[in-house]
């Protein structure tokens, strides 16, 4: 009697190249920054302590999705950086937290992941969207609501330590659709308080940070259907 060994090679080899499902689940540590009327360009001296939770699922090779809560203070003052003659008379200034959920999806451009791999790093660049929710001693020229909507994208680079743990260096900015970050915006120039800005220049705001991820391993094999 003639046993093929066909199938069970094919188990074996399907066992030996099911692709491990990878989460990441880690924290990083930064800076949020702000650009708006009371700092037209990024000024590192606005830079303000931020921290960030994060859960990646490693989907690919290459992509990546990203849920992150993040947070810290953001603010600035015309003293620091006086844009125009309206700021030297404005002297505002703002000085608030700021809490942010997004996701996002990343992509890698080494495949860094291979277990033959001659490189241990890559450099990615993700997008996605958001939301941030805003509180701190402040007076509402307007009335709008705390909880606004964002686009999170940037750019960044990962290290590879070992098999379990990953370090990455991250610029991002939020595009917002929002102009009372800082609570200047339009305002009437009749009068003379100065208190008024762009309404057509929306805020920003930026994290600049350092993560350390702890990587989990989930292989989806073949399962006898009956069972």
């Amino acid at each position: 009697m003639r046993i093929s060994l066909v199938p069970v090679v094919i188990v074996f080899a399907s066992l030996g190249t099911c692709f491990a499902q990878r989460s990441e689940v880690g924290f990083g540590i930064g800076t949020f920054n702000y650009t708006g009327d009371l700092s037209r360009n990024y000024n590192i001296l606005n830079s303000k302590p931020a921290g960030t939770l994060l859960y990646r699922s490693n989907l690919s090779r290459v992509v990546s999705f990203r849920g992150a809560a993040t947070a810290g203070k953001l603010g600035a003052f015309d003293k620091r950086q006086k844009n125009d003659p309206f700021a030297n008379n404005r002297s505002a200034s703002f000085n608030i937290f700021l809490l942010e959920f997004s996701g996002v999806m990343e992509y890698h451009f080494l495949n860094w992941r291979e277990d033959r791999r001659i490189l241990r790093f890559t450099p990615y660049m993700f997008a996605g969207l958001g939301v941030f929710g805003m509180s701190g001693s402040r007076s509402k020229p307007e009335a709008y609501s705390d909880i606004q909507g964002t686009i999170p994208f940037g750019i960044g680079a990962k290290y590879v330590i070992n098999p379990y743990w990953y370090v990455a260096l991250e610029f991002g900015a939020r595009k917002t659709f929002f102009d009372y970050l800082d609570n200047i915006s339009y305002g009437d120039q009749r009068f003379k308080n100065y208190q008024y800005g762009n309404p057509e220049d929306n805020d920003a705001y930026y994290f600049f940070g350092i993560t350390l991820t702890r990587t989990f391993y989930v292989i989806p094999c073949p399962t006898n259907p009956y069972k």
